[in-house]
């Protein structure tokens, strides 16, 4: 079979629309396509099937057409390294930007989130650094998803002064520049910072969203705040419009059974329409354990083993 005139970008939009979706199956069928048209090894369809791929988080298949593309432009490169970065492969998507650095590849504004990310997870502050550098000398420095990736760098690192100071320095500010910033904060139990930036964003009507939510949650849980902790709790689908996930369940129960009320914490995971997983169940039996709560155990154990 021969290819028609208009063929080649038709099934260039056909990909684009893979990557946007992130539907594989759909995919495969157009990479067949591709193939019985005699024009998937084209170089911009070539191209498009390796971003497609990396979308779809099929990181082998992306891999291998990506090696055998004539043409690796940069998006090619930030699609790769992006797609690693987003499944927590935060080693290979280093080493897809080390490639990229070696084939003397230029950066572009998307280019230095994902990696920064990789770098948060490794908690490597070396490089995270240098991409600081990278921002600034790129002209990046006003990027919103630049900033706040820095931001993220930094309190994950430990760095928080310097995750504060890219955070006053920014011209523009979203949600999530305040929520990667309380992450930093609670990760390393500086409590009173993480409830002071939440308020101004209640303050500011500012959108919240789950992950914040948690950071918050989190935070009440390991300082005692159950008042603090409820009230959040109790407000997030009607006044923060976020309907509760297993994730803040379980800072709830793990929240209720620090503080003794460990009935409390059985009633609320109990009720739960969610599907629960082990953390939540463990929380709540190591409150049982501290505070002598046989008889919880006992009804949790049979819960949890579907006995009657």
């Amino acid at each position: 079979m021969h290819a028609r005139p208009g063929t080649i970008p038709f099934f260039a939009s056909l990909l684009d629309e893979c990557s946007s979706t992130k539907s594989l199956q759909k995919l495969k069928q157009i990479h067949a396509k591709t193939i019985l048209l005699n024009i998937s090894s084209h170089s911009f369809v070539r191209t498009k099937l390796v971003s497609a791929y990396a979308s779809c988080s099929q990181l082998r298949e992306a891999h291998i057409l990506f090696f055998f593309s004539s043409r690796q432009p940069t998006f090619l490169y930030n699609s790769l390294i992006r797609a690693h970065s987003a499944l927590n492969q935060s080693s290979q998507s280093l080493a897809v930007f080390h490639h990229m650095i070696i084939a003397q590849k230029p950066f572009d504004i998307f280019t230095l989130p994902p990696v920064l990310k990789s770098c948060s997870q490794l908690s490597d502050l070396t490089l995270g650094r240098q991409l600081h550098g990278a921002v600034l000398v790129n002209g990046y420095s006003s990027d919103l998803a630049n900033n706040n990736s820095l931001i993220s760098m930094y309190g994950k690192c430990g760095e928080l002064e310097c995750a504060k100071k890219v955070f006053d320095e920014m011209p523009v500010r979203s949600y999530v520049s305040w929520s990667a910033l309380m992450v930093g904060y609670e990760k390393f139990g500086m409590a009173l910072e993480v409830l002071v930036l939440f308020e101004k964003m209640v303050e500011m009507r500012m959108e919240v969203d789950e992950v914040t939510l948690t950071t918050v949650l989190t935070t009440c849980s390991r300082e005692g705040m159950v008042e603090k902790g409820k009230e959040v709790f109790e407000k997030m689908e009607e006044r923060f419009g976020v309907k509760p996930k297993l994730e803040h369940y379980t800072c709830m129960v793990d929240m209720l059974g620090k503080a003794g009320l460990v009935e409390e914490a059985e009633e609320l995971a109990m009720g739960m329409e969610l599907e629960t997983d082990m953390a939540l169940w463990n929380a709540l039996l190591a409150a049982c354990r501290v505070h002598g709560k046989v008889e919880v155990a006992e009804r949790v154990e049979r819960r949890f083993t579907g006995r009657a």
